[in-house]
């Protein structure tokens, strides 16, 4: 089914290029599905939906315990067992996935205990097979960039999504229900985990006949301390939604859940530049190329700040006709939430850059699972508290607080174990450019956004959005941000797809 694949020896801005474009694709197709929910359902039932997915991924990032992100270390690094790391990645992910369906098959009323809805009982045995096609499924992507066949991977995620939300979309118009929605999200599952032992099999023969416990070992030594901090910060990520959906109920859970809704957005480029980013760090680690970790870092830095600054302004500038544009006036009352929660915009630069890091020095993984334990444990307790006194608005303040403290955290102790210094100050002086350049076209559409007072929504955000984008992509040049290998490849786009430029190359050379 799949033509054998070899090593693709793109650099790591064209194979982070390729994934940026597939999950933006991805995004797209994904796009309508919220925004036809909100007008196709009631908002409770909205709200019910935001609930059982809330529960979904959270399952999908606590179960795996990060098991399947060792893919991204072992196979580059052992040829030979190959098909034995990638049987095991298959196996623990069934033994946990089974194991969730089963729980929600005997005990369907954890969930409505969980959210404090009566109405999810009924949902909880689909719940639980989705989770666990799910958790299969995922592993496809993982395995497929792991073994760096990131073209594939690229096409792969762009049919994953899109036939997702062909789905999703179809049981949206013809049915208008909850559980039209399951089962849509049920055949997809089957659809991707049997595309995935298609996968396997093709690049990994005969891989499930050999089983070497050293291999698993050594894969649960590598990932569990990880995979555990991974479900601290799974539950840290989430553990606010669990607040407000306890205390305050589905529809009202609904405008909670739409304030947050930037949150995918962010995860295209976060997720696509740690699955090139881990493996290449992981790889300069072995050869203890500190140096060469910093410049690869920072690099990627400067690219993905190019992308978050700006958005973080625009939506501080718009984010009110963005909501409205989106999901109508019933959902207005998200956009103080939706306000307070971009914060974590900007943090996922300090995401991008330390997260690879600290996955491909093993020996640090100790030090993030202590982190986020204390985190954890402060965040409980605040939401607790703040959540009954200051509603909504405080959880997400509450929420976005203990998450800038963690980065900094994190981030500081990546900077003393690579050896950044003062003197490598220069390197980040891109950054402050870009934002120096999103700080100006966020004035510039402050300014129209007033003269606009009483216009449509719509007409606010589009003329709104045309002049942002245009003042900033005039100052990136001005401000001396592209070096010259950018303005080199700008002029050849420009040169093939302008007309008058081609023209007047073409004239030169007669």
């Amino acid at each position: 089914m799949f033509a054998t694949g070899s090593k693709e020896g793109t650099s790591l801005t064209a194979r982070a290029a390729l994934m940026i474009f597939a999950k933006t694709l991805a995004f797209a197709c994904n796009f309508a599905i919220p925004l036809l929910l909100v007008r196709r359902l009631a908002q409770n039932d909205f709200g019910i939906y935001k609930q059982i997915f809330l529960f979904v991924e959270t399952a999908m990032l606590i179960l795996p315990l990060g098991f399947p992100l060792s893919a991204y270390y072992f196979l580059p690094r052992d040829e030979e067992r190959r098909g034995h790391v990638v049987f095991n990645l298959l196996l623990f992910s069934l033994t946990v996935g089974c194991l969730a369906a089963l729980m929600l098959f005997l005990q369907p009323a954890l969930l409505a205990s969980l959210f404090n809805n009566a109405e999810l009982t009924g949902y909880a045995p689909l719940i639980g097979l989705i989770i666990l096609l799910w958790i299969l499924s995922a592993l496809l992507e993982v395995i497929v960039v792991a073994h760096q066949e990131t073209r594939l991977a690229t096409l792969l995620i762009i049919a994953a999504q899109f036939t997702k939300a062909i789905l999703f979309l179809a049981a949206v118009v013809w049915f208008s229900s909850v559980k039209a929605i399951l089962y849509a999200a049920i055949i997809h599952g089957a659809l991707q985990t049997t595309l995935l032992l298609f996968y396997v099999r093709s690049r990994f023969v005969n891989f499930w006949r050999g089983f070497e416990w050293p291999v698993m070992r050594a894969q649960l030594s590598y990932a569990l301390p990880l995979g555990i901090a991974g479900v601290i910060f799974g539950l840290q990520w989430s553990l606010d939604n669990y607040f407000v959906s306890y205390r305050f109920g589905a529809a009202d859970y609904a405008i909670y859940a739409v304030g947050c809704f930037q949150l995918p957005l962010m995860a295209i480029l976060t997720d696509a530049v740690a699955s090139v980013m881990i493996p290449r760090s992981s790889a300069l680690q072995k050869s203890d190329a500190r140096r060469e970790i910093i410049v690869l870092t920072t690099n990627m830095m400067r690219k993905v700040s190019a992308i978050y600054l700006p958005l973080y302004v625009f939506l501080l500038v718009a984010g009110r006709e963005f909501i409205l544009v989106l999901f109508t006036s019933q959902y207005i009352r998200s956009w103080p939430i939706f306000a307070v929660n971009i914060t974590l915009i900007p943090l996922c630069i300090l995401a991008s850059a330390c997260d690879p890091v600290m996955r491909a020095f093993a020996e640090h993984r100790y030090f993030l699972l202590k982190a986020r334990i204390i985190t954890l444990s402060v965040l409980v307790l605040a939401l607790w508290y703040g959540t009954q006194r200051f509603g909504m608005l405080g959880a997400i303040t509450i929420a976005i607080g203990i998450n800038v403290v963690e980065r900094l955290i994190v981030t500081l102790k990546v900077k003393r174990h690579l050896g950044v210094t003062g003197g490598d100050l220069p390197l980040f002086k891109d950054m402050g450019k870009l934002l120096v350049a999103a700080i100006l076209a966020g004035l510039g559409a402050s300014a129209a956004r007033l003269l606009l007072a009483g216009s449509p929504a719509w007409v606010v955000l589009f003329v709104c959005g045309g002049i942002f984008l245009f003042i900033y992509l005039a100052a990136i040049p001005l401000l001396g941000i592209l070096k010259d290998e950018e303005h080199q490849m700008i002029r050849r786009v420009a040169a093939e797809w302008l007309p008058f430029k081609s023209w007047e190359a073409k004239s030169a050379e007669r």
